[in-house]
Formats: structure tokens, sequence, C-alpha cells
């Protein structure tokens, strides 16, 4: 067993000696965390299916690992942080909207309401009630309007009907009046023949 052991860990430390001393052109090397591996599965040499790797390279491997696993956590810290700070601001944000929608809300009711004779009215309402008094008050001027025509007409049927009898009765009173004086002169005429008749009868 022991002359086994001595070929085999001569093998491994002649491996790492050689890997040791091999440098690559550090352009052509994948950094990333399977670049690594694969170099670290390609560098390692196999022996009877399974592989020999050399310990320094490993903890170097390892190192990268947890390299890469402290600054993953450290961005997914910063990331939670930033995205915790961020739902703050959504939160605040959704309040600050709710309030504006609110207040727009209440001022589009205090826009579609009027106050009138101390009740509100939403503007569809109003105008219906504004235009609905609007044709009443234009019909019963119109009412207004057809009756005093109406009246005025009869006032001067009758005023023309008066001036017609006034006229009639002035006519009539100058006739009366000739006819009195008419027959107030044969009644003079009358006695002065009387008078006559009575002086020539002595």
């Amino acid at each position: 067993m022991k002359k086994l052991i001595l070929p085999i860990m001569a093998i491994f430390l002649f491996f790492s000696y050689a890997s040791s001393g091999y440098a690559q052109d550090s352009t052509k090397v994948d950094r990333t965390l399977r670049g690594q591996y694969l170099e670290l599965l390609n560098k390692s040499k196999s022996f009877y299916g399974s592989k020999i790797i050399n310990p320094a390279r490993l903890n170097t491997y390892w190192k990268n690992v947890s390299d890469t696993l402290t600054r993953e956590r450290k961005q997914l810290r910063t990331s939670q942080a930033r995205i915790t700070e961020l739902q703050k601001t959504i939160t605040d944000l959704k309040s600050q909207v709710e309030g504006k929608e609110s207040a727009l809300t209440s001022s589009n009711q205090k826009l579609n309401q009027i106050r009138f004779l101390g009740m509100d009215f939403e503007k569809g309402s109003y105008n219906s009630v504004v235009w609905t008094l609007i044709l009443v008050l234009a019909l019963a001027l119109i009412f207004v309007i057809i009756r005093s025509a109406r009246h005025i007409q009869e006032a001067k049927y009758r005023s023309n009907l008066y001036e017609e009898v006034a006229a009639e009765f002035q006519n009539y009173k100058i006739k009366a009046n000739d006819k009195e004086k008419k027959l107030a002169r044969e009644l003079q005429d009358e006695r002065n023949k009387f008078e006559d008749f009575k002086s020539r009868g002595r």
C-alpha cells in the first residue's frame, strides 16, 4: 500500500509544482466563477478516474467564491434597502395621488354644483330648471301681451264708440239748441201777435 501512495504523492507534488510555475495570459482567462471552475478542472490531472486538484488553486477558488458571495450579499442588502426605500416612496406617492384624487373629485363636485336659493343643484338640473323657468316666463309674457292687445283693441273700440256717441250728442245738443231758439222765436212771435191782437181789440 505504501508503494502505491508514494508514487501518487510524487505525481501530485510534481503537477502542483508544474502548474504553479505555469503562467497564463490574463487577457485570455475567464475570471467568472464558472471560468475559474473550468480552469480548475482543466488544470487538475486525472488519476484512475479521480481528479487531483492543487490545494492552492482550490483555496484561491474558494476565496473567490466567498468574495463573490460576500459581494453579492452586500449588493443584495443594498438592493433590498433600495427596494424598501422605493416601496416607501411608492406608498407615499400613492397616498399623495389618492389625496389629490379625492381633492379633485371634491373640486369637480363643487364645479358641477350651483347654489341657488340656498339649495345645491347639479349643473344639468340647474340648467333644466332655469330653461323651464325661462320658457314659463316667456309663455306668461306672450299670454300677457295677447291679453293686453285684446284690451287695447277693446279700449280703442270703446274710445271710438264714445267719440261717435259724443259727436252725436254734440250734434243733438246743437240741433236742440237751434230748435229751442227757433221755438223761442216762434213763441216770441206768437206773443207779439197776441199783444198786437190785444191792443187792437181795445
